[in-house]
């Protein structure tokens, strides 16, 4: 199972495990910082509200009793969902999360 930001990585070019920025990200997705930041915050956010989403570590696999020790930090779990984000915009989905900042970004092109 590949990643949100594994397969961002391969369908740009990086390397699997390669890690970018927000502002490498806002460069390469085109998406502004701000909406990226916005983003981010919403899944630190969802880290502290909703932990039984939230993956573990190493195998990526959804374990609701876990304690938040054995999952992915607040900070991964929002890059996650700025990578996840971004491509299914580029892939041509709309994103089942954020939708709202989706369509700020259209209103400001």
């Amino acid at each position: 199972m590949k990643t949100n930001k594994q397969e961002f990585n391969k369908r740009h070019g990086f390397k699997l495990n390669e890690s970018h920025s927000m502002e490498e990200l806002s460069k390469i997705s085109g998406f502004p910082i701000d909406i990226l930041e916005q983003v981010d915050d919403r899944g630190q956010g969802a880290w502290m509200t909703n932990i039984k989403s939230v993956r573990t570590k190493k195998t990526f696999k959804k374990n609701q009793d876990l304690p938040r020790s054995q999952k992915l930090s607040a900070q991964q779990w929002g890059i996650a969902r700025v990578y996840s984000f971004i491509n299914k915009f580029e892939k041509g989905y709309i994103p089942n999360h954020d939708v709202d900042l989706l369509r700020e970004y259209f209103i400001r092109e």
